[in-house]
């Protein structure tokens, strides 16, 4: 097992020195769900909702967060983005919303936290924009899906769903 990268020898919390890593193309998929009433999902599908259309809102509030994703997390490089991708999948049956991000760029540090961040605010957009009328929503199963490009090998959950 690999030790923990964002502490120095004496324990400190660095931001790791990626300045000697090559530029590669690197991409990561993560996903995440939003369990909800039924009655709270007809409303989102049917595009009803009084606040307006709701994925559409939560897609581009995954794109802009994953964008500010060093912003949130202290010791996360500024990387400049090359493509993000959010996708939504309804499952009436089960009552909830999933939402997979991917995110790609050609950098010296990967993107697995950008396509996690970009999932949990989508996430929570929904929570935000549907809580007036379920407050029991909850946010499940968050992860990272796959990750490649880079010096370490490409990783791919074992019970990838793709």
């Amino acid at each position: 097992m690999s030790e923990l990268t964002h502490f120095d020898q004496q324990g400190n919390a660095h931001m790791v020195d990626v300045g000697d890593k090559q530029v590669t193309h690197r991409v990561a998929v993560a996903c995440g769900d939003i369990a909800m009433r039924s009655e709270t999902l007809a409303m989102i599908v049917q595009g009803n909702h009084r606040k307006g259309d709701v994925l559409g809102i939560a897609r581009l509030a995954g794109i802009m967060a994953s964008k500010r994703t060093s912003d949130l997390i202290p010791l996360c490089h500024p990387i400049g983005l090359t493509h993000v991708e959010v996708d939504f999948t309804i499952d009436e049956e089960a009552s909830l919303v999933s939402c997979r991000a991917r995110t790609e760029t050609r950098s010296q540090t990967g993107v697995e936290m950008e396509a996690l961040t970009a999932v949990q605010v989508a996430l929570l957009t929904i929570y935000d924009m549907c809580k007036a009328v379920d407050r029991g929503m909850r946010m499940d199963a968050v992860r990272l899906l796959e990750k490649s490009g880079g010096k370490s090998a490409d990783w791919r959950a074992e019970d990838h769903p793709d």
